[in-house]
């Protein structure tokens, strides 16, 4: 099940809010009851609270979302730093791996990888 935030944020665009700020604009609150989080505070102008049974028809949007986000940071931390992506592309070129035989390259053939690995929904 996708995060409250999560649905709320996808709310909110699908209302042509394309920022909110949970410290102020939408205040969720869990009580530690078993119940999960609530939205505690709506202070959205222009947009009406969202009901449970709206939220609810935004799970599977932010499952796919969610899941995309921890493939993203997957796929930076694998990816590395940027100076050494360009240092080996650099070295790449000129080695002369670029052209009919760039599918060769160290780069793409471990970013290739790194993407297959780690597939967005």
């Amino acid at each position: 099940m996708a995060q409250l935030s999560t649905k709320i944020k996808l709310y909110l665009a699908a209302n042509s809010v394309n920022s909110v700020d949970f410290t102020s604009d939408v205040l969720l609150q869990d009580d530690s009851n078993g119940e999960g989080p609530y939205i505690a505070e709506w202070n959205v102008s222009g947009v009406a609270q969202p009901t449970t049974e709206q939220l609810a028809a935004y799970d599977t949007a932010g499952n796919t979302q969610e899941s995309n986000l921890s493939v993203d940071s997957t796929r930076r931390t694998e990816y590395g730093d940027l100076g050494a992506q360009l240092d080996e592309l650099y070295h790449d070129i000129d080695a002369g791996k670029f052209g009919d035989t760039a599918k060769t390259s160290a780069w793409y053939v471990r970013v290739k990888q790194i993407k297959t690995d780690n597939p967005k929904a």
